[in-house]
């Protein structure tokens, strides 16, 4: 019987992550819990502490590939549910629709597309699928991707693109109501924008290079 261990890498998000692991906590097939605190400023570590999820602090922000990756060296499922920890209106539901496919050997990855959350985040998933960082996989996939850790937000395109290159099948679930805090609103418009450009020139750097066959 497979087993699930929940991912959720998070940087400075006191805000949401609790609510999040205290959703995935009522999944029975979820048996780890961990978050990765990705040199976070704030109280996550400690939030996510005390709504029960395992807790790796890193020291320094190393981005969100090196952040996942840190948490699939310490986990012990064979099935690997990543999450964000900023997301808003995550259900049991959510969670299931994304590990059932793959728990029944169905599929080797979901992916999850947010559907009548908010237009901004619904538009920005719906031209661009891959790079949803709500999805299921098995672990073996991971560790067959070189670099991962190195991808920074490149790290959804690198997955994605693994999968289609070597015709692994792979279901997108529609996540209704579900949606995310923007960066401008965690930001500000000014910073907030910075940091989006410096992520879409991460992504493209990814998908430029590459990934090894």
């Amino acid at each position: 019987m497979s087993t699930v261990t929940a991912i959720i890498p998070a940087y400075n998000e006191e805000g949401t992550i609790g609510k999040i692991v205290s959703v995935v906590r009522q999944i029975d097939e979820i048996k780890e819990i961990i978050v990765v605190s990705d040199g976070s400023e704030d109280n996550t570590a400690e939030v996510a502490r005390q709504a029960g999820a395992r807790v790796i602090e890193l020291v320094e922000n190393t981005g969100k590939g090196g952040a996942m990756m840190a948490g699939v060296a310490h986990a012990q499922g064979d099935i690997i549910l990543f999450l964000d920890a900023d997301l808003i209106g995550l259900t049991p539901e959510h969670v299931k629709s994304l590990i059932d496919p793959v728990l029944r050997r169905e599929v080797e990855m979901s992916i999850g597309i947010f559907e009548k959350g908010r237009l901004a985040t619904d538009l920005a998933q719906l031209v661009a699928p891959y790079l949803s960082g709500q999805r299921a996989l098995r672990k073996e996939l991971l560790k067959a991707i070189d670099d991962i850790e190195d991808s920074r937000f490149g790290v959804e395109v690198a997955l994605t693109k693994y999968a289609h290159d070597r015709g692994i099948k792979v279901k997108e679930v529609e996540l209704l109501g579900m949606t995310h805090i923007m960066k401008e609103e965690k930001m500000g418009l000014t910073k907030g924008l910075a940091a989006r450009m410096k992520m879409y020139w991460e992504i493209a750097k990814t998908v430029g290079s590459g990934l090894k066959k």
